[in-house]
């Protein structure tokens, strides 16, 4: 079997018509360049080049091993790129959030999604994110903070909007929208963990309550059984695995600007075309 730097060799002289040139083209020295000539004749038991004292020149039956070269190095090359292709569609792209919703939504689209994500499970900060990005511990990260730096760049995916949900009987219920302040002094039941989103809503709820459960099936008992307000985003209505019981509660969009929070995938620039299309497919997936 002919080595495919000596095919090389053959099609880089065709096209610079020298062996000093060819030496040039291909990075090494001419009389490497002359050696595999004279190797390529001995592969293949014939005569490949017509020698004269300070000329060399293809023979016809070079010129018919030059196109069978070309062919030959450009199945090969295109072998790779396949072979490439189909190892970055199915290596398992891992994936962090620093905010349930997007995770939620991660989780429910796994099947849909190409190549196969690994989701982590806990919510990392933004700093955190960043860090084991940068250590390739993740090969996507979704947050709040849009990164542009020499190694990071960021996309816009989507944005989470912020409803809260009220007993029907409370005066609050018979309008169409709230506003933070509005909610000033009512007691709230929630996760423990979501992210940004805890920050958001104490800061902005003068005077509220909130009390704090560690799983999803316990808040959602709370939900069932008691008349404390709650929240949930357009992500968590369409894409939680199970619903709260809502029958008696009315939903309403909190309208200040905070309760809108906008979304970025973030990856190496090197990992570029690895995400891109798991990218596209998230952000068409993300819910109006």
């Amino acid at each position: 079997m002919i080595d495919n730097y000596l095919l090389e060799y053959l099609v880089t002289f065709a096209q610079t018509k020298t062996l000093a040139r060819t030496a040039v083209a291909l990075n090494v020295t001419q009389p490497t360049v002359t050696r595999g000539m004279q190797r390529l004749e001995e592969e293949f038991g014939v005569k490949l080049f017509d020698r004269q004292p300070n000329r060399i020149t293809l023979t016809p039956t070079g010129q018919l091993a030059v196109k069978q070269a070309q062919r030959l190095l450009e199945e090969n090359r295109a072998m790779v790129t396949t072979i490439q292709n189909y190892d970055q569609a199915h290596q398992v792209i891992k994936v962090a959030c620093s905010a349930p919703g997007p995770r939620i939504l991660l989780n429910q689209l796994q099947d849909q999604l190409t190549p196969p994500l690994q989701v982590w499970p806990q919510l990392l900060t933004n700093d955190q994110l960043i860090d084991r990005l940068l250590s390739r511990q993740f090969t996507l990260v979704i947050s709040n903070q849009e990164v542009q730096s020499d190694q990071v760049e960021s996309i816009f995916i989507g944005q989470e909007q912020l409803f809260v949900n009220l007993d029907q009987f409370m005066y609050l219920a018979n309008q169409r929208t709230v506003t933070f302040k509005e909610l000033r002094g009512i007691s709230f039941v929630l996760l423990n963990d979501i992210g940004p989103w805890r920050t958001i809503v104490q800061r902005q709820i003068p005077e509220a309550k909130f009390l704090y459960q560690t799983d999803y099936a316990a808040l959602r008992e709370l939900t069932k059984y008691t008349n404390f307000p709650f929240f949930t985003t357009n992500i968590t209505d369409q894409h939680q695995v199970e619903t709260y019981e809502t029958n008696d509660r009315v939903t309403l969009p909190i309208t200040d600007p905070a309760a809108t929070m906008t979304f970025y995938a973030s990856y190496l620039k090197d990992q570029r075309s690895r995400v891109y299309g798991l990218i596209h497919d998230l952000a068409n997936h993300w819910p109006q």
